[in-house]
C-alpha cells in the first residue's frame, strides 16, 4: 500500500502524528483508523461478491482488476489467439535495418559504377543523393511581418 513511502517519510509521519495527537491520544487515532481501514475493506469485498453473484456463473472468472485498461489491453495482447507473438517474434528490428542499409548501398555502389560509364558515353544520368543535407533559406525570403502577433 504504501511501497513509495521510505524511511525518513515515515519517521516524518510518526513525528507529525505525535504532535497533532499527543502521546497520549495516538493509540486510539490509530485504532479508529485501522477500524475504518478494515471496514471499508469489507464492504468492498461485500460489493464485489454480490456483483458477482448478480452476474451468473457465465462471469464466473471475472476479475475486477481486468477493468483498469492497461490490464486489460496487456491480458488481450498476451492473448495467443491473435498469433501476435508470432509476429513479435517474427520481426526483427536490426535485421531489417541492415537489409535496408545493404540494399541502398549497393544501389549507390551500382549507380556510381554505371554513372562512369554513361559518363564515358556521354550522357550523364540523374543521380540521387540519399544524405539529408539542410536547405538554405532563399536571402529575399523572410516571413511576413505581422504587428498584431507581437
Amino acid at each position: 500500500m504504501f511501497n513509495d513511502i521510505g524511511p525518513l517519510e515515515l519517521l516524518t509521519l510518526v513525528v507529525l502524528a505525535v504532535l497533532v495527537f499527543g502521546p497520549d491520544k495516538l493509540p486510539k487515532v490509530i485504532q479508529d483508523v485501522t477500524r475504518t481501514i478494515r471496514k471499508i475493506r469489507e464492504f468492498s469485498d461485500s460489493a464485489k461478491r454480490d456483483i458477482r453473484e448478480e452476474l451468473g456463473p457465465e462471469f464466473k472468472d471475472f476479475e475486477f482488476e481486468d477493468l483498469n485498461p492497461k490490464t486489460f489491453i496487456r491480458k488481450q495482447l498476451d492473448n495467443d489467439e491473435l498469433g501476435l507473438k508470432e509476429i513479435r517474434n517474427g520481426f526483427d528490428l536490426k535485421k531489417e535495418m541492415a537489409e535496408v542499409t545493404e540494399a541502398v548501398q549497393s544501389a549507390d555502389e551500382s549507380s556510381s559504377g554505371s554513372g562512369s560509364a554513361a559518363a564515358s558515353s556521354g550522357s550523364a544520368p540523374a543521380k540521387i543523393d540519399m544524405q539529408k543535407k539542410p536547405e538554405k533559406p532563399a536571402a529575399d525570403n523572410h516571413p511576413p511581418y505581422d504587428a498584431d502577433a507581437t
